[in-house]
């Protein structure tokens, strides 16, 4: 078992995101690491269920993340300015609820929470449902 405590991220691969997001789950959730899965728009890719090869990446690397580090949060990422995902932030919002599904049918029983990334790097809260 690892050393300290840890969350995960699934967020996208843009660097300008990255550092806000790890801040943010580290204040959040009082954790010490943070794991960080990368693809380009992974909310699209949760939401819509098509590529299954980035899917079952992701359900593996987060299950790493929760069976060998302990994670108990996983923090799905959105963001403005997304190019694998180059869509509205009103269609990122409404992508979220069908990605956080899919992240939930995989059964790890950890806290599910979403954020938004705005223009500005401020990193928000989405609220669930």
């Amino acid at each position: 078992m690892a050393h300290g405590t840890f969350g995960t991220v699934i967020n996208c691969m843009d660097g300008r995101v990255q550092l806000p997001v790890i801040e943010w789950v580290k204040q959040k959730h009082k954790v010490d690491y943070v794991d960080s899965i990368t693809e380009p728009g992974p909310v699209r890719i949760l939401a819509e269920g098509k590529d299954l090869i980035a899917i079952e990446s992701m359900r593996r690397r987060v299950h790493i993340s929760v069976s060998k580090h302990g994670s108990t949060v996983v923090t799905l990422v959105a963001h403005d300015d997304c190019a694998g995902n180059p869509v509205s932030k009103e269609t990122q919002l409404h992508q979220i609820p069908a990605a956080l599904r899919t992240i939930r049918s995989w059964g790890y029983g950890v806290t599910l929470q979403a954020l938004w990334v705005d223009e500005h790097w401020t990193v928000h809260e989405v609220p669930q449902d």
